[in-house]
């Protein structure tokens, strides 16, 4: 693909609501790609952000052309980034993560021959010498987007790549009870698009910091994950047998805490395995709880 007057090769879709510093982080290591700087546009999409549209204007600095979504969601988000976009290629990140420099490049390249691109996905941490017990959980078990792509069909939208011709054939993100990437990439490879994962396409995302960070996301995750499995009385039989197994599941991931290389220290492995008996048993009570509401 070659610059033209029509427009960049490719455009680079940030949603963003109330981060400013991350958002400038991104936009910063973005910037700093090794594919030249003509070949591809920044849209950040805002969610409306409370500290308003003057200071996310002003944290972009002019790196990046600002439109705003009308309807909240990172979903919605996208699409207000899709609707501005002049590149034929969309490539996909959030505000809190950081690309690596040949990110762009690598993902563009590998699309030569695919229709859709997943990257790898990294965790970074505040310390990596005093990991917490949710970013200690995270490093291990978070954002294993290999797996994703080749055994679930999709890929988080944090590191995606697709035409832009594509994306109108499959259609807008969608709010949904469901995750918006999940969703998306799941409707896309049903219309027989191919989903393949580029390891040399790299973007870090910041571990959830504490507990509360971490329950936050598990909340909406096992809400998500009910809604697809959960319904119906036969699926309400596997969720309550799949939640009531989840004591048993702590043991059988202790293995994998204990050999991973993401973890620097005993000290770190302690607190993720602490993380992981506390996660487990708190998704038992409530995926428990969504079946107790849903009767």
């Amino acid at each position: 693909m070659n610059a033209s007057r029509a427009g960049p090769d490719v455009t680079v879709i940030v949603p963003h609501y109330n981060d400013l510093v991350r958002l400038r982080t991104c936009l910063e290591a973005i910037e700093l790609q090794t594919l030249s700087r003509e070949r591809f546009e920044i849209v950040v999409a805002d969610n409306s952000s409370p500290v308003g549209l003057a200071a996310v204007e002003a944290a972009v600095a002019g790196r990046a052309r600002v439109t705003v979504a009308g309807e909240r969601g990172a979903g919605m988000a996208r699409n207000a980034g899709v609707a501005e976009a002049r590149g034929s290629v969309l490539a996909f990140t959030d505000s809190d993560c950081i690309p690596e420099p040949n990110w762009l490049a690598a993902g563009l390249a590998r699309l030569a021959n695919a229709d859709l691109v997943g990257g790898r996905m990294t965790v970074s941490v505040g310390d990596e010498a005093r990991m917490t017990g949710a970013e200690a959980f995270e490093r291990v078990f978070a954002f294993h987007n290999r797996h994703y792509i080749e055994k679930k069909r999709f890929s988080v939208t944090a590191n995606l790549f697709c035409r832009r011709s594509l994306f109108d054939a499959v259609g807008p993100f969608r709010n949904a009870e469901i995750s918006e990437d999940f969703e998306w990439c799941r409707r896309a490879v049903a219309q027989g698009f191919s989903l393949v994962y580029e390891p040399s396409a790299v973007v870090s995302h910041p571990a959830r910091a504490d507990w509360l960070q971490l329950k936050r996301k598990w909340t909406r995750m096992n809400a998500e994950t009910y809604a697809m499995t959960g319904k119906g009385k036969a699926g309400q039989l596997r969720w309550v047998a799949r939640n009531l197994s989840m004591p048993f599941s702590i043991l059988a991931h202790v293995p994998k805490v204990v050999a991973s290389p993401e973890l620097p220290d005993a000290r770190a492995r302690v607190r993720a395995l602490g993380t992981l008996a506390r996660l487990r048993l708190w998704r038992m009570v409530d995926g428990l709880r969504l079946v107790g509401r849903n009767l």
